[in-house]
This record gives C-alpha cells, structure tokens and sequence, in this order.
C-alpha cells in the first residue's frame, strides 16, 4: 500500500507516517518545498529516511495532479494548510486559500484520475462555533466563529459534495484539540507546558495568556492519527467526531501543569486582553461514540495525561 501524506512535516503528518511505516506502508510527504524544508519532526520521530519526500503547492491544481500522478498513492491524507485559528485574523485569505481551495485541488485531481484512491481530509471541531455547554456530535450544524473555522467548514462540505456527486471515497475527520511535543511553540499548550518547565528549572519570566476561562476537549496526538487511518479501512466513507469527551477549561490545564511541578500558577501567570481573540469558542467538546461504535476507537489519553507526557518530554 502506498499513502501520500500532504501536510507530513506537521505534528499530525509526523505521527501519521510513523503509524503506517509501522504498518508496511510505501510512505509519501508533501512539502510545498520539500528541498528547503528542514522536516524537523520526521527527525525527531527518527524517521526521515524512511518517507519519500516531494514538493507540492497544495493551492496550485498542476501541482497537485503531478505529484498524485508521481506518487500514486491509494490513500491520501490531506493534513496541509494554515493551522492556527489566530492566525487566521490575521491571514483570512491565506487561511482560506490554503485550507478550502487546496481541499478542491485535491478532491478535482482524484476525479479526473479515475482512480480508486482513498481520501482523507482533517477537518476541525472550530466548525461548529459556539454551541453551548453541550457535546458535538456528526449531526450538528456547523456555526464558525474565525477564518479558521470558516474554511474548514468549507472544505468539509466539500468533501462531503465530492463523496455524493462522483462516488469517492472521502472522508472528514472532525478532530478535537490534539496535542503533544511536536507542536510549534506558538501553539498554546506548548507554549505553557514549555514555560512551567523554565519557571520550575529557575527561569524569573511571567506567562501571559489571553482567557483562561475558555473549555476545550484535550487529546493525545498520536491516538488521533490512528482514527484517520482507520477511518479510511472502513467498506464505506463517512464522516467521524475524534475527540476524548471530556472538557477542561484552559485554567484547569495551566493549573494542572504546574501543580505537577510543584509550582502554583497564581504565581506565574497572567492573563492579558491584548491576547484575546476577536471572537473565540467559549466551550467545545466532542461526543465521539459514532467513532468507537463503527471504528472501534477511543481516547485512551484525555488532559491530565497530555499534560504528563508533554512535561516528561520537555524535561528530557
């Protein structure tokens, strides 16, 4: 089997490749250069050698055609695009051109190979906006409160049109707050587990965050990759919530993390508006029993433990 994994230097396409290199995969990674990329991750994981490496512009249909065409996969993972909701303020355009037009170019190249790949598209919990103090399941309508969340919600109707309309096997993975060593600092969860470790190695530094009050549905990512492989060994697509059911609010994660270094975070952290966002879910969770009825998968991993292992490695 080969696997075309568009996105693979990311904390998903890292653990991704290791899962199925694990499994006997003929792996492929884009990079929109992939000569210049350093692949940091793939390194990290010790894999690097083990992946064959191509350049793809996601955004740029010829592209796209001519590395399907070099790699021939029979399952694509489409994990590229622009990743941070605040970022995405920032970069509307790029967020939305990234994201939802590369997801086309994606899906349009698929049909005209007339082949039967298998594709997998990582959408996000951010499409559902503000929905309340409930948990998020398949049927639930879709209310984006960012650029971020917008353009993922476009590209999974998309997936979805692409499924019903030409047959193909495409799938939406709805994932939840995922988190582990492999996230770039400016992710918040790295950015917290990161700075309690320098404050309880000696480190004199305050720790500003914007709200703390917000609730999200922590989970460990090497799990979550090992839904969307799944996912696509399923005799028919569909879409699926991958989350671990259990909400904490962003006080609870820094208390927790800093507890565990014998730390009281009341005394390292503060919370500054300049680093609120325009508008910003106060509440998100996800009900993922459609996943362990159908997938057989479940979170064995939920916020204490993410915690845990981010600070184990951070210490080595």
């Amino acid at each position: 089997m080969k696997a075309l994994v568009c996105g693979i230097s990311g904390q998903d396409g890292a653990y991704l490749a290791q899962l199925l290199l694990g499994k006997g995969y003929e792996v492929w990674g884009t990079s929109r250069d992939a000569q210049a990329s350093s692949f940091g991750n793939l390194i990290q994981l010790g894999i690097k050698d083990q992946v064959r490496l191509i350049s793809m512009a996601p955004n740029d249909f010829r592209s796209v055609l001519t590395a399907l065409k070099r790699s021939e996969p029979d399952e694509i993972y489409f994990l590229s695009g622009q990743s941070s909701v605040g970022l995405s303020f920032e970069q509307p355009v790029e967020t939305i051109e990234s994201i939802t037009l590369s997801t086309l170019n994606m899906l349009e190249a698929i049909r005209l190979l007339e082949k039967p790949i298998r594709f997998y598209h990582a959408g996000s919990s951010e499409c559902f906006g503000d929905i309340g103090q409930v948990m998020a399941d398949e049927v639930m309508p879709f209310r984006p409160r960012s650029p971020y969340g917008i353009a993922k919600a476009s590209a999974h109707l998309l997936v979805a049109n692409y499924r019903e309309a030409y047959g193909l096997f495409a799938c939406n993975g709805i994932l939840f707050n995922h988190e582990s060593p492999l996230r770039p600092p400016r992710f918040v969860t790295r950015k917290i587990i990161s700075a309690a470790c320098r404050i309880a190695n000696g480190a004199n530094e305050k720790l500003e965050l914007g709200r703390l009050d917000i609730v999200r549905d922590w989970g460990w990512a090497p799990e979550f990759v090992e839904a969307m492989w799944l996912m696509l060994q399923q005799d028919q697509a569909d879409d699926f919530i991958i989350s671990t059911g259990e909400a904490n609010s962003l006080e609870d994660f820094v208390g927790c993390t800093f507890d565990r270094l014998g730390l009281d975070w009341r005394d390292h952290v503060l919370s500054n508006s300049a680093l609120f966002r325009p508008t910003d879910l106060f509440w998100s969770q996800g009900r993922s029993d459609k996943a362990e009825k159908i997938l057989g998968w479940r979170a064995e991993t939920k916020m204490k433990g993410v915690i845990h292992k981010m600070i184990e490695n951070e210490s080595a």
